[in-house]
């Protein structure tokens, strides 16, 4: 069977997704639910990007860890770069990420200016983010709702807040299609998987 080489560019996506909040917002689920909204679309999960690093790689920490601080705008870089290629390949890109902090927001900004970006911020608040934390399959050992207050403090005037507290998955998605006016599907769509192949996890 011959192989015919297509072009990979297409119409590109109207827009790119930057889905923050703290790590028990709910982000990477909704996310998910979001991308599914769409006929193409790409979850780029950041957390999946630093788990590609084999050797050397440094999770973020409490404390002060310059190393950890630079691979945090690694794999943000790394999402921009993928989040550009699945754009101009006609594929919405839903950016998932804890960014609570201005100068984060900034390095994402500066990057992804080919298209409209909505930045939209979960709270659901800290006590509800230790809730659901807690409630997982794998319990986070790091307490990190102190990072609410910080996003308050430096994001307060910065894109679309929802707090999801006690929304489902699918009224967030409702709330976030609602702020941003991005145009769903005709119906919500499940995500792809290879024939065979394993499917997207849950988190």
């Amino acid at each position: 069977m011959e192989w015919a080489q297509a072009p990979v560019d297409t119409e590109p996506a109207a827009a790119t997704v930057l889905l923050s909040g703290i790590p028990g917002s709910g982000k990477s689920t909704v996310a998910a639910a979001l991308a599914a909204r769409f006929t193409a679309s790409a979850h780029i999960e950041v957390d999946a990007l630093q788990g590609l690093i084999v050797s050397g790689g440094r999770w973020p920490s409490p404390e002060r860890d310059e190393e950890a601080d630079r691979q945090i705008l690694l794999r943000a870089r790394n999402a921009c770069l993928l989040a550009d290629s699945f754009a101009a390949a006609g594929f919405l890109p839903v950016i998932d990420d804890v960014v609570v902090r201005r100068a984060h927001l900034g390095f994402y900004r500066e990057r992804l200016t080919g298209r409209p970006l909505h930045r939209v911020l979960l709270a659901p608040g800290a006590a509800k983010a230790r809730e659901r934390n807690l409630a997982r399959d794998k319990t986070l050992t790091t307490d990190w709702t102190p990072l609410e207050t910080v996003m308050r403090a430096e994001l307060a005037d910065e894109g679309i807040w929802i707090d999801n507290a006690e929304l489902t998955v699918d009224r967030t998605v409702d709330a976030i299609l609602a702020a941003t006016g991005l145009k769903p599907a005709a119906r919500p769509v499940g995500p792809q998987r290879a024939p065979g192949g394993p499917g997207p996890g849950g988190r």
